[in-house]
């Protein structure tokens, strides 16, 4: 059924209330070579047609599971999700349901809300969590916003790793064009060194430094020392985080971080062509009023009953707007959702188990591939499922040929980093078994 806002009489009325004779005449102030007054589209289908030719399109897409084996990561990850995570999030409570504006009616979404916080506070071993951004780049650009309201615009230098990644970078400094914010250490030439090299970049006007953990190359540095100095010079520390290897690493909190942030697609979120994605952004109490986003608390009805509410919201749309620390006034809810129900069903121990086999089995592909002859790891730091191989051709050319013979190889570090156009960054994940791992050390050996 076509859908008709209004009627051909109330259109009329509305355009003579605006002054005007018609729809055209609308448009006047828009020059005529800009003007579209026909959209060049191909003749209509019947559904059953329409159906088809979207299937045939869809058919077109390969997948890693079916067609591709795949040891692309960079950020995004091959992991498997419990059926359980789809049926949770296809109840007509969540799917269908908007953002909390009115939480009085909305218990069961703030209690999600308020369970996935729960988690990810225990994950990170931070004091408290937002609902969630859109994704981890945008967080990790939130951090430089809570440290630039919690020093009052005083403090205008950011020191961020230049093994934070890319694409994370690249959004800070998107966000923060016009705030005069001065970024140091962001230098794509300088990726050898470890943390201890962005000690001699925090002074006093230094108020956050960002590190990756592990890095964007997937090592693995104990940031301990480095966000003690930061410190020392009054300075806060966003440590931007794989939730996977927080199973088996020392979490941010235990280092002393006073932000932690990140991608959480790992759990229960598919590779979707790159999004939507879920970031979370977890930090201590002391932060909280200056922490982007929505915060759902639990609190004690009228009754005595056990109530969730939307609380200590420092946006735009609650106060006052130059008092507002966010303009953000959406959450991932179902993707929170998400990762929530993932987290719950695996368990504590399932989570572990999940990140052991991540660990292992990458240790195991890089002992593999380090023996192949003109390939070698490029770092000898310890790591966790992600690790740069040194390749005797481009990286371009490398991936191509493992996708002839249905590989999706990893990233081309080349692409950002223009010194290490022969560097593959391998992700293995708990999805890869030992046999896709021999295929893609046998087909290297062939090249």
């Amino acid at each position: 059924m076509t859908y008709i806002p209004i009627s051909p009489t109330e259109r009329d009325a509305m355009l003579k209330t605006v002054g005007v004779k018609s729809l055209d005449d609308l448009f006047d102030a828009v020059p005529k070579k800009r003007r579209f007054p026909k959209l060049d589209l191909p003749p209509a289908l019947t559904e059953m047609e329409a159906a088809a030719h979207l299937a045939e399109m869809a058919a077109s897409n390969e997948h890693v599971r079916e067609d591709l084996i795949s040891f692309l990561g960079a950020g995004a990850y091959n992991h498997y999700v419990p059926s359980v995570v789809d049926h949770m999030l296809r109840r007509g409570e969540f799917f269908t349901a908007y953002t909390p504006y009115q939480p009085e009616i909305s218990q069961g979404t703030l209690q999600a809300i308020f369970e996935y916080q729960s988690l990810m506070t225990n994950l990170t071993g931070m004091e408290v969590s937002n609902a969630s951004h859109y994704d981890g780049a945008t967080a990790a650009a939130e951090a430089v916003n809570l440290a630039y309201a919690q020093f009052r615009g005083k403090r205008k230098k950011v020191v961020i790793s230049p093994t934070v990644h890319p694409q994370y970078r690249e959004v800070i400094r998107t966000y923060t064009q016009g705030m005069g914010v001065e970024t140091a250490g962001d230098d794509a030439t300088n990726f050898e060194v470890g943390p201890e090299a962005l000690t001699s970049l925090i002074d006093e006007s230094t108020m956050l430094v960002i590190v990756q953990y592990p890095d964007f190359f997937g090592r693995i540095y104990d940031y301990a020392k480095l966000i003690e100095d930061a410190h020392a010079k009054g300075s806060l520390v966003c440590v931007v985080a794989n939730p996977t290897a927080l199973l088996m690493l020392k979490t941010p909190g235990e280092m002393g971080a006073d932000i932690v942030v990140g991608e959480a697609q790992p759990f229960g979120i598919p590779l979707w062509y790159g999004g939507p994605y879920l970031g979370f952004f977890t930090t201590k109490k002391s932060y909280v009023h200056k922490m982007a986003g929505r915060l759902v608390g639990e609190t004690v009805d009228n009754r005595g009953q056990r109530a969730y509410v939307l609380t200590l919201t420092a946006r735009e749309q609650h106060i006052k707007r130059e008092r507002a620390t966010s303009n953000i006034c959406t959450n991932q809810g179902l993707l929170a959702l998400a990762s929530a129900v993932y987290m719950s069903t695996l368990g504590k121990t399932g989570l572990q188990e999940v990140a052991n086999l991540c660990y292992q089995k990458a240790h195991y592909a890089a002992n593999e591939l380090s023996k192949i002859e003109g390939f070698g790891l490029c770092f000898p730091d310890p790591f966790f499922h992600e690790f740069v191989l040194c390749t005797p051709k481009p990286a371009g050319e490398v991936n191509q040929y493992l996708l002839d013979n249905g590989i999706l190889g990893g990233c081309d570090l080349g692409r950002d980093y223009p010194s290490l156009a022969n560097h593959l960054l391998v992700a293995v994940t708990e999805m890869n078994s030992r046999e896709e791992i021999d295929a893609l050390v046998e087909v290297l050996k062939e090249m």
